[in-house]
């Protein structure tokens, strides 16, 4: 029920009319809020709904006095009510409470050109008049208030923000509570095949975008009919496949497709299925190339379970470098198998697989290339300072070789950056025919856009027909983090090994600087120390978890399950680097981190060039040649050297000098006297004496005592021989101290080798884990090293062997080893990522070993994908129950920098491989590495380098004991000071007495990985509180930018009491290749709560503003984005609001159908300026 308004109040003197607008008599001409379109309103009325897109909305308060300026007549224009009170074929606005259009905290001007009484801030200058958008001025003397008035209140700030409108506003940004991820997924234009045989979803976003029409007719229809070899599903994705085979592109080459399925739906089936179809097609040679040779195998399996036992597989690495389709090689047609390790092999004599390959196919080859695992490609485009992978250009080299080649992209991790996607051409995403010119466009677009845009490109490429995306259900699977805090003996460990490295650092910077100019630049030794200080940390967070890890694993046995332990590094190199120095027998297990140490120490420490001892046996000829022969430039031993310009020692060796160079200038004329040097007498060259030293020429009778006897060459004056003794000396001497510096040097270094022999040290990692769950006979290794060291039958000593036996070679052991954990003969298995690629360990319904796997993840790997391709080594089709998931992490706060580069990639790769970032395991609480990160560390380090106050009051500490503040901050400068961030520091004395004083440069002042992994390297104490500081900040700043509209939110579901479509979608745009189309979606959401905006009057986008209105107009645009993604970031560029921007992908469910839309979100104000630039045009009366 609503209340009949009552009468307005006597208007106020009518204001005259101009031209352009409504006069009094005939009410205002206002633009309305949602569909832009003129509307014209009777005079006192203030409130009404719009008769097109029924928005009801109210008169600005600079029109509602020329609007009350009379008693209200009926408007010249139908309208619906907005209430139950009006009559439902009402034809009039309704009459709802008027106002006088006052504003008494603001002065009222007439505007110069239509005379509409205004009402103006105090203070403002100059402004637009809201009805007839004249530039208008006020003068100063009307900005001044009259004295009689009272004082205006203080200036009202450029938007009327208060803390409801806030929340309000964050509320309906982000969504609300997000609905369900996923979706039960079942082909939507195809019913061919049997149901998968386990639940497949899909993730809401790519579920509500539709696949073109399936066209395509297949040869091998009628045998997949009668057949259950493959899945409704597959067959879709063969259908799609070879439809989207029969495209070119705008550049001519055949258009590709992406399998973007999950691990474990079965995408080498799907291929095998490709292959069988083609087969039939005629096309009777293709390329297949995988991470492992020993897939081989499984691909073999696959066609002969697709009927295609017929089709030969040929291991590429088991062939020569000569021709495929020889006469002594005779392969003619088949499926040629190779990895991306031999698509960039050649052979000595320079003969390439790639060139093999491209000649095999020919240059029409129409048949399929198979990039199975494709993710092995990236790194094409590779970030600034790197280079592309020879892998990347391989792959994009044998696509532009073979232009009508059938492209089949297969991963389940496909993208998990958008710089990835540089080796997809055929996807013709990018270049002629599209919105970026060249991929680097599409990159600075994609990066811009953030996780919506990598939604975008995956709906749009669904929508094209190019891509499919479907996971097995999660449901029964359990995802847990858990934390294994450092035990006693750990944290004192680990606190002696931090101190341990920060004397290291003082140690090897005191030994640099007794280094003489000839040692090489010490840029390479601190590259070496940094890169094992954070090797070193990363297996003492490893070892730390060993407790927790075997605890969990014996705990699942218990409960009887099977347990699979991932990690990445095995500890390899630093066994058999220890097994070569000390034998095949050893006391215990390798220390992965004391190895790691000796080697750095042993390999880098600095020691001074050890000086090489005077000869006995060296005459004294050779000395005095050497000291003369000796230049500025040039040392005794020949060496060149840098040195200050050389002056004479004094002017009697200076003239000496001269002197001799005149003798021995003249020594090269023909004259046959010369000069006696003691007697100045002219004499015989033959009867004179010369110096083989300094060539002076005397008597002998001259010499005292008298020389009588015949000399030999190498006569030496007494000069000379004196110069020579002394020179001798004190060579001996600077010998001697350059000696002491040497033995003095190999002590310290000896010292320091003896020390870290004594730490106390974990063992490897994953020799320890196996040990302690029984040893090699209980446990399966499927790892990339060839050996291990088990414990010997004693218990004393351990002994390394060979991980095969002559039974099985070391090319099929973890084969071997798989097949022993999956027929129930081992109950744990160990993986890595080099042993594990493309392995099924699920609990396979054909299987022996069906017992639920408990998969524990104890170290991360470096990049989201792999930690996707190793969770999916456990959950795949067929199996009898979905494993356990932990996720294991120690309290370090340093340990998460690992957690943050996952984290980093499984945010955008969630868009991509699984459509919705929400969709698979959730680590995005440990995501520091990203744009609010790199600002959170500058101000930390500003705050802690007192250039700054911390925004924040750093953990353990109070406001009201600024002491403690003091205490901290002093000693996280001393931290950063021995982990090398806070460089050039200098000790303060006086009233600066002990204060630390330093800079920190700008490479590292953004650099949240160096600072996360330098944090490993501090005691567990201030790392920790470091890392709070850090957290609390990057807290702050990511608030703030969900304050300000700068957050990136992902998708974001739009909840409302009542949601419904606003007549039909109207289509904006066709794409000529696919026939897919770009549409333009109209919600009207009833939310149910307060009816005016809660900015205020001064809302900076005026009556575009529906923060908190009840009813809200939403555009969203749907299908295909990337086509018009130009036309819509300029007009979004434009936008008053900070979050509007920028893209947001929504996603929005109507309340009578559940029509699911997820698409653009296009504010209202920009909705004309996106229309305008598509060029589309509307009837009038539409």
């Amino acid at each position: 029920m609503t209340q009949q308004p009552p009468p307005p109040p006597p208007p106020p003197p009518p204001l005259p009319a101009s031209d352009g607008v409504a006069s009094p008599q005939q009410g205002v001409q206002v633009r309305c809020a949602g569909c832009r379109m003129i509307l014209s309103v009777g005079r006192g009325v203030m409130q009404f709904s719009c008769p097109t897109c029924h928005l009801p909305q109210m008169l600005p308060p600079e029109l509602t006095a020329a609007s009350a300026a009379s008693p209200p007549n009926p408007p010249p224009y139908n309208n619906n009510p907005p209430s139950d009170a009006a009559p439902p074929n009402s034809n009039r606005v309704a009459q709802l409470k008027p106002a006088h259009g006052i504003d008494p905290t603001k002065i009222q001007l007439p505007c110069a050109h239509c005379k509409a009484l205004l009402n103006v801030p105090h203070g403002l200058s100059r402004f637009k008049c809201p009805q007839c958008d004249t530039d208008l001025a006020v003068k100063q003397p009307l900005q001044q208030q009259p004295s009689f008035l009272p004082l205006p209140p203080p200036p009202l700030p450029h938007e009327e923000v208060n803390e409801v409108a806030i929340e309000v506003e964050r509320e309906e940004d982000e969504g609300g509570t997000l609905g369900e991820t996923f979706t039960d997924y079942r082909p939507p234009k195809l019913s061919i095949g049997p149901p998968h045989p386990d639940p497949v979803v899909e993730t809401s976003s790519l579920s509500a975008i539709q696949p073109p029409e399936p066209t395509y007719d297949m040869k091998i229809k009628d045998k997949l009919e009668t057949s259950t070899v493959l899945s409704c599903l597959q067959i879709e994705t063969l259908v799609y496949a070879c439809q989207r085979h029969l495209q070119h592109l705008a550049n001519g080459t055949r258009a590709g497709f992406f399998v973007g399925d999950g691990a474990g739906v079965g995408k080498g089936r799907t291929i095998a299925g490709l292959i069988w179809e083609n087969w039939h097609q005629g096309r009777k040679k293709a390329l297949w190339i995988s991470v492992g040779s020993d897939l081989k195998f499984d691909a073999r399996r696959d066609l002969d379970d697709v009927g295609a036992t017929c089709v030969e597989v040929h291991a590429l690495n088991k062939l020569p470098y000569s021709k495929l389709d020889s006469k002594s090689v005779g392969v003619r047609e088949g499926v040629v198998f190779l990895t991306y390790s031999s698509l960039i092999a050649s052979s000595e004599r320079g003969r390439s697989r790639l060139q093999q390959l491209v000649q095999w196919g020919g240059p029409e080859f129409d048949g399929l290339v198979i990039f199975d695992e494709c993710h092995k490609a990236k790194n094409l485009v590779p970030e600034a300072g790197s280079q592309s992978t020879r892998t990347g250009e391989a792959v994009l080299e044998i696509q532009a070789r073979l232009p009508e080649a059938r492209v089949i992209y297969c991963s389940a991790t496909g993208a998990s950056e958008p710089r990835n996607m540089g080796y997809m051409v055929r996807l013709g995403l990018w270049g002629a025919g599209t919105s970026f010119l060249d991929f680097r466009e599409f990159l600075v677009a994609l990066e811009k856009g953030g996780v919506g845009a990598l939604e975008l490109v995956a709906m749009d490429m669904k929508a094209r027909g190019m891509y499919v995306c479907r996971t097995l259900s999660y449901k029964g699977s359990e995802f847990e983090i858990v934390e294994a805090p450092l035990e006693e003996n750990m944290m004192e460990m680990y606190k002696k090994a931090a101190e341990f490295w920060a004397e290291l650092r003082v140690e090897l910077l005191t030994a640099s600087s007794f280094l003489t100019d000839e040692k090489p630049n010490t840029s390479q030794l601190w590259r070496l120390y940094w890169a094992s200080h954070q090797r070193f940390f990363r297996h003492m967070c490893m070892s730390a978890k060993v407790p927790a890890v075997v605890r969990l694993a014996k705990q699942a046995l218990e409960e009887d399950k099977c347990v699979v332990i991932g990690l990445q590094s095995t500890g390899e190199a630093r066994t058999e680097e220890a097994v070569t120095k000390y034998g095949l027998e050893l006391d215990d297990f390798v220390s992965g981190p004391r190895e790691l140490l000796l080697k750095f120490v042993e390999e880098n420490y600095p020691l001074p060039e050890k000086p090489e001892p005077l000869s006995g046996e060296e005459s004294v000829k050779e000395l005095q040649r050497k000291r003369h022969s000796a230049r500025p430039d040039v040392s005794i031993k020949g060496r060149v050297r840098k040195v200050a310009k050389w002056q004479p020692a004094s002017d009697d060796e200076s003239d000496e000098d001269n002197d001799s160079d005149s003798v021995h200038d003249s020594t090269e004329s023909d004259d046959e006297f010369q000069i006696c040097a003691i007697c100045n007498g002219e004499e015989g060259r033959k009867k004179l004496l010369q110096c083989s030293c300094c060539h002076q020429l005397v008597h002998p009778a001259c010499l005292v005592p008298p020389m009588e006897d015949i000399v030999s060459e190498e006569w030496s004056c007494h000069s000379c021989k004196q110069k020579t003794e002394e020179f001798l000396q004190a060579r001996r001497a600077y010998i001697q101290e350059l000696l002491k510096r040497y033995e003095a040097a190999l002590e310290r270094k000896a010292k320091i080798l003896e020390i870290i022999r004594t730490l106390d040290l974990p063992n490897n990692p994953l020799d320890d884990i196996t040990d302690q769950l029984g040893g090699p006979d209980k446990v399966a290794e499927m790892t990339g090293r060839r050996g291990m060291l088990v414990r010997a039958s004693s218990g004393k000593g351990v002994t390394y062997q060979a991980r095969n036996t002559k039974e099985v070679t070391m090319e099929m052991v973890n084969m071997h080893e798989k097949q022993l954990f999956m027929d129930g003969k081992k109950w744990v298995a160990i993986i890595s990522e080099a042993g594990s690629a493309g392995v099924s360990l699920q609990a396979d319904r054909r299987a022996l070993n069906q017992k639920r796997r408990v998969h524990l993840t104890l170290e991360l790997p470096w990049s989201a994908d792999r930690a996707i391709q190793q969770f999916g080594r456990t959950h795949r089709s067929n199996q009898a129950s979905a494993p356990v998931y932990r996720i294991l992490f120690t309290n370090l706060g340093g340990e998460r920098r690992f957690a943050s580069i996952v984290a980093k990639r499984l945010e955008s790769l969630g868009a991509l491989t699984q459509g919705d970032r929400r969709a698979g395991p959730s680590l995005s609480a440990y995501n520091y590495d990203s744009t609010y990160g790199k600002k959170a560390l500058v101000s930390m380090y500003r705050g802690i380098m007192e250039m700054d106050s911390l925004p924040i009051v750093p953990p353990g500490c109070s406001s009201e004991e600024p002491d403690k503040v003091r205490d901290f901050m002093e000693q996280a400068k001393a931290a950063l000071v021995s982990v090398g961030i806070v460089r050039d520091t200098v000790v303060g004395n006086g009233k600066d007495n002990f204060k630390i004083s330093g800079r920190i440069i700008d490479s590292d002042m953004h650099d949240v990985g160096r600072f996360l992994n330098r944090l490993l390297g501090l005691p567990p104490d201030i790392q920790n509180r470091l890392f709070e500081l850090f957290v609390g900040i990057l807290d702050l700043v990511i608030q703030n930018a969900r304050i300000e509209g700068h957050l990136d939110s992902g998708i974001v579901d739009m909840k409302a009491n009542s949601v419904e479509l606003q007549g039909t979608p109207k289509t904006v745009h066709i794409d000529p290749t696919s026939g897919a189309s770009t549409e333009l979606f109209t919600f009207t959401l009833d939310r149910g709560i307060t009816w005016e905006c809660m900015h205020g009057p001064n809302c900076k986008i005026g009556t575009y503003c529906t923060v908190g209105r009840r009813l809200q107009e939403v555009n969203v645009l749907g299908g295909l984005i990337l086509p018009v993604w130009g036309t819509i970031e300029k007009a979004l560029a434009k936008q008053a609001r900070q979050s509007h921007k920028r893209l947001r992908v929504v996603h929005i469910e109507t309340t009578t159908d559940r029509q699911r839309i997820v698409g653009l979100f296009v504010p209202n104000s920009a909705i004309e300026s996106v229309l305008q630039g598509l060029a589309w045009v509307q009837d009038i009366d539409d």
